[in-house]
């Protein structure tokens, strides 16, 4: 019998920068909070159940569009193939998974029978047999899709649940609602990458579904990148080591709390997302984790106190819920302060950390605006708030932003925010920009 080594726990730590001082009659406290996981490598505590080499279980399911429209033109579907074999190439000995086939019905392509194949060399090479048979026709009805992944994924006693999804057209065969119940059914049970390929599927239903399946969106305009965007998809699922890990967060008597956004690598709002967890505590979902840290913005209310008070306004730390219905915590945990001061210079301070991230937050807001007044025809009101955008990204040195800005503007002044729009702008550029306005830079050291 092999002996493995006794695998290592990952370790998250909590950081919090904030300005605590508050002058009298302030209410409102705000908290960057830093969460990082290190270390990991393989999991083990007692976290996670374990695959015999000891890296935690996971199942994977891939949703490939396999409507009418993926034949247009012929290399779409061949590059959608190629991708697929990509990532089950990719997939580590052990990890459980399936292929769906996704038009107006989702169909399994592999390994058909109602479950999850295991990961060898001979399901690896069974699995991009199988895609071959993969052909286009018919409509789109995600929804479908998800739910026949949540009954797969959930037929393998996994510690990680994923899927990645991929479309190239809007879904036009089942309603809204029929979307919604589905995402609402599948929350917290996997998470969800979802890519749109091509130009002529809708950004809000790709990057809903990511959003509310705690995964990433993004555009890949030439159906070319497909095998490179899913090979790299696919590592990132098999890096992550701990899942539905949960920040909660505690507030005394007479505090509420505002928001808590995810504020890095991408702006996600958390807030409708609390769960109870006993008196005066919530948990907020933050999905699987890996070698990696997240920043999040905790804004909560204070009760008002007098001069030279202070008091602890919320303590924030990490959950992992068990199989028995227990959970277990991370043993990591951050203070939120509030101190009462009549020195204006300290009560009137700025965090840093604080000032930044509340501009990045804007910085996505603004954009989506900003595109939704260029569709409608309001160009004035468009340029005002993309030329916002340009000043917010130019500030905060959120370059990648700046640069996909610039193919819908003429930058004529970043740092005041003075532009021009463009008479001509590629579908693939509007899109690029309105799928990656929420991806936003770390606080400059």
């Amino acid at each position: 019998m092999a002996n493995f080594a006794k695998p290592s726990v990952p370790r998250f730590s909590v950081d919090v920068y904030q300005n605590e001082y508050l002058p009298e009659g302030g209410r409102e406290v705000n908290a960057i909070v830093t969460v990082t996981a290190t270390g990991g490598g393989t999991l083990g505590g007692g976290l996670n159940p374990a695959a015999p080499d000891g890296r935690p279980s996971a199942a994977v399911a891939i949703m490939v569009d396999c409507s009418g429209s993926m034949d247009y033109p012929p290399t779409k579907m061949r590059n959608a193939r190629d991708a697929t074999a990509a990532a089950v190439d990719t997939l580590r000995d052990g990890t459980h998974f399936a292929v769906i086939a996704g038009t107006h019905v989702a169909t399994e392509v592999y390994p058909g029978d109602g479950g999850l194949a295991v990961a060898s060399p001979t399901t690896r090479h069974r699995a991009k047999q199988a895609l071959r048979r993969l052909a286009s026709g018919g409509g789109t009805a995600i929804g479908t899709w998800l739910r026949l992944a949540d009954r797969l994924l959930s037929s393998a006693d996994a510690a990680l649940r994923h899927g990645i999804l991929l479309t190239d057209g809007r879904n036009e065969h089942e309603s809204p609602e029929d979307l919604r119940a589905a995402l609402d059914a599948c929350a917290g049970r996997f998470t969800c990458d979802a890519r749109g390929v091509g130009t002529d599927w809708e950004v809000k239903e790709v990057t809903g579904i990511a959003s509310a399946l705690l995964g990433t969106a993004d555009i890949v305009a030439d159906p070319a990148g497909l095998a490179a965007d899913f090979t790299r998809m696919m590592e990132t699922a098999m890096g992550k080591e701990v899942a539905d890990v949960a920040l909660r967060v505690w507030t005394p008597v007479g505090t509420t709390i505002r928001y808590v956004k995810q504020v890095a690598p991408a702006v996600e709002d958390l807030t409708a997302r609390r769960t109870e967890a006993g008196p005066r505590a919530g948990d907020y979902p933050t999905g699987s984790w890996g070698d990696e840290s997240r920043d999040y913005h905790l804004c909560v209310e204070v009760p008002s106190a007098g001069l030279g008070r202070e008091m602890l306004a919320a303590r924030v730390s990490l959950v992992v819920p068990q199989p028995d219905g227990s959970v277990q915590n991370l043993g990591a945990q951050g203070l939120v302060r509030a101190v009462w001061t009549d020195d204006m210079t300290a009560s009137t301070a700025i965090s840093p950390q604080v000032a930044h991230y509340t501009g990045q937050a804007e910085l996505a807001q603004v954009i989506k605006q900003g595109l939704d007044l260029r569709k409608v025809g309001d160009f004035d009101g468009a340029t005002a708030k993309l030329g916002r955008a340009v000043q917010l990204a130019s500030a905060s040195g959120n370059a990648d932003t700046a640069k996909l800005l610039s193919k819908v503007v003429d930058v004529v002044d970043a740092a005041t925010g003075t532009v021009r729009l463009k008479t001509r702008v590629t579908e693939a550029d509007e899109m690029t920009l309105e799928t990656r306005s929420t991806k936003t830079v770390r606080v400059k050291k």
